[in-house]
């Protein structure tokens, strides 16, 4: 998965073996062999590409592209949860890893914004109602 995961990060990032070589202070033919599965980097020189890719060190190594429809490693803080299906009613099941990394708890009460362009998001309210306070008082000049 490294060197998969290696390969597609330095091309969507446009850069070229011996670009991203020269950056991480190796040899274009080191870099070569990372790609091509031949050998692996030490874990400073993964956490310098983790670095440059905008990537946590966990994706950089394991991320699975044909378990996340074939998209390479998403940039920190970033996460793709997978497909859910709407139910005759409206209502969608929130994957376990998501509900768990945001701390969603039955009872939980979320804003679906919709941008006619661009989809849905889902926001905690109480996030969704302190960020509209914030934005509430810059417009008022209130402190």
């Amino acid at each position: 998965m490294f060197n998969e995961n290696l390969a597609a990060l330095r091309k969507l990032n446009g850069l070229s073996q011996e670009e991203l070589a020269e950056k991480v202070g190796i040899s274009r033919q080191a870099l070569s062999k990372w790609e091509a599965g031949e050998t692996l980097p030490d874990i400073e020189k993964c956490k310098s590409l983790a670095e440059i890719f905008g990537v946590t060190l966990d994706d950089l190594v394991n991320y699975e592209a044909k378990e996340n429809y074939g998209l390479s490693a998403p940039p920190k803080g970033k996460h793709l949860f997978g497909v859910v299906t709407v139910g005759d009613k409206g209502q969608i099941v929130i994957p376990a890893e998501a509900r768990k990394l945001f701390t969603l708890t039955t009872g939980t009460k979320l804003v679906v914004l919709g941008d006619e362009e661009q989809g849905l998001a889902i926001i905690k309210a109480d996030q969704f109602l302190e960020m509209a306070e914030t934005m509430r008082k810059a417009v008022n000049g209130d402190s």
